[in-house]
């Protein structure tokens, strides 16, 4: 083994994967004198950084709570989000000048561009230390005695620990691989079955008849599944929904699971359209509906439904089935868009595997597991950054 390293070099620590959650470790290790060494098999670092909340990063929430996160062990997020919080980053961002604003529900954004949180990691890297190699595709990860042999296109290198942050499978064309889940299998690590979230919803053949002509429309809307609900905006596409709301949802989802909407949460639709008859008697329904919804849904609507003709000759019943499908639309999706536009992956490595304090594997002494490739899966609005920062950087603590 000594022949395939000639420097001889033994590094605190190799992080495997150059994004929020490996740059974060990387950095927070380098801080505490470790010599650590980030390898990322693309061209440029944090990929999903950069592109991230329309290019200007929704770094975190201010509102970050064990809740807001999905895994088969809810509990398992506690430690880490405790001792690396939503204010403890943004104090970092801060001491950088970078600026940003809460956009919504506590959602924070770069005024400016993804790329300063970028440069701010980097930034932080290299004055502490800290060495990043990209273009290097990792082929041969191994353990010999109190050692790690990590061999990758760009050589071999050894190091105490190997920390896996090369997150799920979502957006592929960023560089999302199975890598993550394979090496944890490779050390007999249990994985949980993935699937995609924070995705949109596809429709059928027959679904998209009503609903094709409606893309581009949007409205804001509370999406239900059981007893979990959200209330944000909906949008209609080509394809089926999309928009926060759906996205939200889309992690709760499973296959034929229906899906309860409200497209007018905050109206009276009963009241309303009787107010509309008595009022306006001569008006066309689907006109009355128009004052209630976008114009272009509320022919949708009424086409789909058989509503039809002047207010006068509707019935309180023909009333009630109008505010039934509009208060209660229930539509069973026929799948979502995949891990092709995907923001995040639910399932991974099984968190009974990891110390919650050190994310090190419980049988696998110096391995170690942050970020996406976690079963810990956020909300839509910062939630997934700021798991990638807290985990990070209890490794980076415990290395």
């Amino acid at each position: 083994m000594s022949n395939s390293n000639p420097a001889g070099k033994i590094w605190d620590a190799i992080i495997l994967g150059g994004g929020a959650a490996g740059l974060m470790a990387a950095i927070t290790a380098a801080k505490r004198g470790k010599q650590v060494l980030v390898l990322d098999h693309s061209k440029k670092p944090a990929e999903k950084i950069r592109i991230s909340g329309g290019g200007r990063c929704n770094f975190t929430n201010l509102d970050i709570k064990p809740k807001n996160y999905l895994s088969d062990n809810p509990r398992f997020c506690i430690s880490a989000l405790k001792r690396y919080t939503q204010n403890d980053f943004i104090k970092w961002v801060e001491s950088h000048h970078i600026r940003y604003h809460e956009k919504t529900l506590g959602q924070l954004f770069c005024n400016d561009s993804a790329q300063q949180i970028i440069d701010m990691l980097l930034g932080e890297l290299r004055a502490h230390g800290g060495e990043l190699r990209l273009h290097s595709q990792i082929k041969q990860v191994l353990r010999e005695g109190e050692l790690y042999s990590v061999a990758s296109s760009s050589g071999m290198e050894l190091a105490r620990a190997v920390v896996v942050a090369t997150g799920g499978k979502s957006i592929p064309k960023i560089g999302a691989t199975s890598f993550g889940y394979d090496l944890a299998k490779q050390f007999g690590i249990n994985v949980l079955p993935t699937r995609a979230a924070l995705v949109p919803f596809t429709f059928s053949e027959q679904q998209k008849l009503w609903s094709v002509p409606l893309s581009g429309v949007a409205v804001d809307a509370i999406v239900k599944i059981g007893k979990t609900a959200f209330r944000e905006g909906l949008l209609f596409t080509h394809r089926g929904l999309s928009g926060p709301s759906i996205l939200q949802i889309s992690s709760y989802w499973q296959e034929g699971v229906p899906v309860t909407i409200d497209l007018a949460p905050d109206v009276n639709i009963l009241e309303e359209l009787k107010k509309a008859r008595e009022e306006h008697p001569k008006q066309d329904i689907s006109n009355a509906l128009g004052h209630i919804l976008p114009k272009k849904l509320a022919k949708a609507i009424a086409a789909r439904d058989g509503l039809s003709g002047h207010m006068a000759t509707q019935s309180d019943k023909i009333l009630r089935k109008a505010e039934e499908n509009i208060h209660r639309w229930q539509i069973v999706p026929m799948g979502t868009e995949g891990y092709r536009t995907a923001e995040v992956t639910i399932g991974g490595i099984d968190t009974k595997e990891l110390s919650s304090k050190t994310m090190e594997a419980n049988n696998v002494p110096g391995l170690y597991f942050i970020g996406e490739v976690v079963d810990v899966t956020g909300h839509l609005g910062g939630y997934n950054f700021q798991w990638a920062w807290s985990s990070g950087y209890a490794v980076g603590m415990a290395l």
